[in-house]
């Protein structure tokens, strides 16, 4: 993780290039809703429901944004459930988890910003029951422009996390985030967004990818990998990495 935050840092370094045009006029709230649902029956029964919010607001002075994200699965699981010592099989809950998060951009001009930014995730079947952060930064656009975008944040923070076996832990944080989105074609556009949240007692990683293909001006389809990856596990048998492959459609607010 510090190879990370390292490459975060020497990004974040400013650079002479013109290729960042400015926003000068209030966008209003726009932003971008995505739903994936898979159902299985027959020899197996399951259900899985996935969702991500991300609205955000911007004039030439601030910028705002918040995100949420959910996930649920449900699958027939086989094991001893009674004394009996018999075993059986019943619908159960595998994944559940939810993320929300906002942020909130001062501009200094056109390239150079000061953020702040809040975090909170539950996840039932993670090491860690919540983990809530709080963070300020600096951020840097070092593309933006029609087709690409560019930019990275660093700075302080703290996080409250609830580790299941060793109870509530504080401390602080550094956080860093790499965003980036490229346009390849007319209807095409490749993202990938990594935030690093390094801290003594655990660093969390998560990176999100995906390329969408625009069917229309408001739907799209996207296909996605996510991988959350936290330093620390409460027990050896609970994995520290969660991978997710989705394929959603995405609908855009404007």
């Amino acid at each position: 993780m510090s190879y990370l935050l390292s490459m975060l840092l020497a990004v974040a370094t400013p650079a002479a290039d013109n290729t960042v045009e400015a926003v000068t006029a209030d966008s209003g709230w726009t932003g971008t809703g995505e739903l994936g649902m898979a159902m299985a029956r027959g020899n197996t029964h399951s259900e899985s429901l996935n969702t991500r919010f991300v609205f955000q607001r911007e004039d030439a002075r601030r910028k705002h944004q918040v995100r949420a994200s959910g996930l649920r699965t449900r699958s027939e699981v086989t094991a001893v459930y009674e004394e009996d010592g018999e075993p059986e099989t019943r619908a159960q809950i595998t994944a559940n988890r939810f993320d929300v998060g906002a942020s909130t951009s001062i501009k200094f001009d056109p390239r150079r910003y000061l953020v702040g930014a809040v975090r909170y995730e539950k996840d039932d079947f993670s090491s860690y029951d919540y983990q809530g952060t709080a963070s300020v930064g600096y951020g840097h656009h070092f593309i933006r422009n029609d087709t690409t975008t560019l930019l990275t944040e660093i700075g302080p923070g703290y996080r409250r996390a609830d580790t299941r076996s060793r109870g509530v832990e504080n401390g602080p944080l550094l956080r860093g985030l790499l965003d980036f989105s490229t346009r390849l074609t007319v209807t095409t556009t490749l993202v990938n967004t990594l935030l690093v949240e390094a801290g003594d007692a655990n660093t969390y990683a998560q990176n999100d990818f995906g390329v969408s293909v625009a069917m229309n001006a408001s739907l799209a389809l996207k296909a996605g990998f996510q991988a959350r990856h936290n330093t620390e596990a409460s027990d050896a048998d609970v994995s520290r990495t969660d991978r997710l492959t989705t394929v959603n459609l995405v609908y855009t607010f404007r």
